[in-house]
């Protein structure tokens, strides 16, 4: 079990956000914890200016819901590397998607931007805990053997 510090973002009266640091491709980024979303994702913008080759997305023919629409396009990159904390995965594909609503909500409130957010797939899978009070996220080294 590795349990990771996050910390809590208020978001002005509109609710609260969840953030990590995590490490992919020997860098550091914000992430947003989202229990609601199913997958991991990542934006597709802060990788390219991150220096990620457009070559490495993978297209897909899944257009993705959420994010005030059902139709944007949407790609899956392999993460060589992806490190919260001390918790690690290796060759993890996570899917890529314009998350520039995001970003510009976060800028229109003085924040940085965020990579993405880490979704079920790894949250589940991984037994995810998360404790507000400790403002602390347990992920178990080994998933879990689900039925």
């Amino acid at each position: 079990m590795q349990k990771i510090s996050f910390d809590v973002l208020n978001l002005q009266g509109d609710g609260y956000h969840i953030l990590i640091e995590a490490n992919l491709f020997d860098r550091d980024f914000k992430m947003v914890v989202d229990t609601g979303a199913s997958k991991t994702v990542l934006d597709k913008n802060t990788l390219l200016n991150a220096g990620i080759p457009e070559e490495q997305f993978q297209s897909t023919d899944i257009l993705s819901s959420g994010l005030g629409t059902n139709s944007m396009q949407s790609f899956i990159l392999d993460i060589p590397l992806l490190k919260i904390g001390r918790w690690q995965r290796q060759n993890y594909p996570v899917a890529v998607l314009d998350l520039s609503s995001i970003n510009y909500a976060y800028e229109q409130m003085q924040l940085a931007p965020v990579v993405g957010v880490l979704g079920g797939d790894i949250l589940h899978t991984f037994g995810a805990r998360i404790d507000y009070r400790k403002q602390s996220l347990t992920l178990r080294d080994r998933p879990l053997k689900l039925k």
